[in-house]
């Protein structure tokens, strides 16, 4: 996943680390774009038209971030794939150059969501057109979700899960303490230290700040809007999203930042989402159900 993982266990059992380690495994040679041989990739190099049988955790990635594509108008897509390689944010790497806007329009045309046909009964989809899959904003988050799954099959109670940034903690630390997360500082923005504490619960955020490339001084941020095509532009330079599942936060915190500083807070409140919003100028958007949990 181009990233580092770590698990804080308290009572942690010999073989633990090696059991999380084969779970991963097992999320990456499902999910990876950058593995040739995982299922992701032979789905996106498979015939157009072609039904390919899903695997289990595969299956519940697609369906929710279809699920997040509906819910958010097309602000999270799942299917972008094309489009995240045609601005060098794919796996064939970075090409730091601007494509034109006929190349844009047709990677619209031919991909996202709309070119994906899925089956959730028989566990099948197939695609159409240069619809390609791609779960960088959703494969984190399942994979801090399994690992968690793991350790509780272990009988653990108390740990904190975290990979690239996205976290899930349970149980308290042996100080008798919370696991308590200061979110990620965005570079360059006065915004207030932000602390949350992971009691049976996962955090993800989605900034403009972390992968980009600057082309005559401006900056094209990696977190794409699938309805236009574009980098995003819109003020918004984090979402931190808290939820049950660690999936659903990373999704949803995609979608938000997408959306932006005023469709993002108003689909977060309709959804129930617990959202922290910090905008480039350093105003700071708290949803009513995040307000509820510091109260």
């Amino acid at each position: 996943m181009g990233t580092r993982w770590s698990a804080r266990i308290v009572g942690a059992p010999a073989g633990v680390q090696a059991g999380s380690e084969a779970v991963l495994a097992r999320v990456i040679s499902q999910m990876s774009q950058w593995e040739p041989g995982s299922n992701l990739s032979r789905f996106n190099r498979g015939a157009p038209g072609t039904w390919r049988s899903l695997p289990p955790e595969f299956n519940v990635v697609l369906a929710a971030g279809l699920q997040v594509a509906e819910a958010s108008g097309g602000a999270f897509d799942p299917a972008m794939g094309a489009l995240a390689e045609l601005w060098g944010f794919g796996a064939s790497g970075r090409t730091d150059a601007v494509p034109d806007a006929a190349r844009i329009a047709e990677a619209l045309r031919l991909g996202g969501r709309s070119e994906i046909e899925y089956d959730p009964l028989l566990l099948r989809a197939r695609r159409y057109g240069r619809a390609a899959l791609d779960f960088s904003g959703i494969a984190k988050g399942y994979a801090v979700d399994a690992v968690a799954a793991h350790l509780r099959g272990l009988g653990l109670a108390d740990w904190l899960v975290e990979i690239g940034g996205e976290l899930r903690g349970s149980g308290i630390k042996p100080d008798g303490q919370p696991w308590w997360v200061d979110l990620e500082a965005v570079p360059g923005v006065a915004a207030a230290p932000f602390r949350v504490a992971l009691h049976g619960l996962a955090v993800a955020t989605s900034g403009d700040y972390r992968r980009y490339f600057e082309v005559d001084g401006r900056r094209y941020a990696h977190t794409l809007d699938p309805r236009t095509g574009m980098p995003l532009d819109n003020g918004v330079v984090a979402v931190s999203v808290l939820h049950g599942e660690c999936m659903l936060a990373d999704a949803w915190a995609t979608a938000l930042t997408v959306l932006g500083p005023e469709a993002g807070p108003a689909l977060g409140e309709r959804e129930g989402l617990a959202m922290r919003m910090v905008t480039r100028d350093g105003r700071e958007v708290l949803s009513p159900a995040l307000v509820a949990m510091l109260e």
